[in-house]
């Protein structure tokens, strides 16, 4: 008797249930990867400028800030949240809460974050001659993950940042 190739019911359902259980298990773990993948970029672009903000401060021996913005050219209004971008600028008249002002230089502005928010704990930073903050500061990313998705750019009195999972304290990121 000469059988003709092919699958029976049962066997495609089982395949069929093996590909669903596949991808229901999948598709989570690449949504996370891709998400981690942006917040990452943005983290980095944060410390890309802080660490610009610092050399320059060296390099022209005055204070360069940064501050954030909404348009890439000035300084947003005081409770204008960072993720909707920042610049760096030579802040030649020192003033604190740092303001850009016509005559100082524009050295690189961020877009607004794609992505989630950035909650921070001073409304605009400065960077001195000598390698310094002059403060502590700690910015927080966050995604639609929450607090155990966020990382945060902490910056020491000496003006190096450090990513962390954990605040300086080692306490949980808090997203609100």
């Amino acid at each position: 008797m000469d059988r003709c190739g092919g699958y029976t019911l049962p066997e495609m359902v089982f395949v069929v249930a093996i590909v669903a259980a596949t991808l229901g298990y999948g598709i989570p773990t690449f949504r996370d990867l891709g998400l981690d993948a942006a917040r990452t970029r943005e983290v980095n672009f944060f410390v890309h400028a802080l660490y610009l903000a610092r050399s320059e401060a060296i390099k022209r021996n005055g204070v360069v800030s940064l501050c954030p913005s909404r348009d890439g050219e000035l300084c947003a209004p005081g409770g204008t949240p960072w993720h909707a971008g920042w610049i760096v600028f030579v802040n030649r008249d020192h003033d604190q809460s740092a303001v850009r002002d016509a005559d100082e230089d524009l050295l690189r502005a961020y877009p607004a974050r794609s992505a989630g928010s950035v909650l921070a704990n001073r409304p605009t930073l400065s960077f001195r001659p000598f390698g310094q903050s002059g403060t502590t500061a700690t910015f927080i990313f966050c995604d639609r993950r929450g607090d155990a998705s966020a990382r945060a750019v902490i910056i020491s009195q000496t003006g190096r940042p450090r990513v962390a999972s954990q605040d300086s304290s080692s306490a949980p990121l808090r997203c609100s």
